[in-house]
């Protein structure tokens, strides 16, 4: 599946949950809800996916990070429940797509009242363009 047609399928199924749910639930609840919705959709989803940390070539950490969710083996998507999105929780995203070499990454904070306002597309220009276009 193209990448943006991807991205635009896990975040209907955000915006299904925050429709049926509303705001200010626990992260874990929206979690749980994200896997059931995308396997719904018949889309890969993988939970809690150990992101290992290396440091000149060896191995320092064998799940040094944790994925929130993964989909299709290509979009990280960092779930959050709180008031504000801030620049460290788009940093964190962008590392983990980094050491992931993983595309694209979708921030999604669910404690919104318009869950749109809580989407943030997160690029990781160090990946080859060519592979994603």
């Amino acid at each position: 599946m193209e990448l943006n047609h991807l991205s635009s399928q896990v975040i209907k199924a955000a915006i299904n949950i925050h429709k049926e749910l509303g705001p200010g639930l626990l992260e874990s609840v929206y979690h749980s809800c994200m896997v059931i919705e995308l396997n719904y959709l018949d889309i890969g989803v993988q939970s809690e996916v150990a992101l290992p940390i290396y440091y000149r070539g060896e191995e320092i950490h064998k799940a040094g990070f944790r994925i929130d969710l993964l989909v299709e083996d290509t979009i990280i998507v960092e779930l959050k429940s709180v008031e504000q999105v801030k620049n460290v929780h788009k940093k964190q995203l962008l590392t983990y797509l980094r050491l992931a070499q993983k595309p694209l990454g979708l921030l999604l904070n669910f404690n919104e009242c318009v869950l749109r306002d809580g989407i943030k597309r997160i690029i990781n220009t160090n990946t080859k363009a060519e592979e994603f276009a």
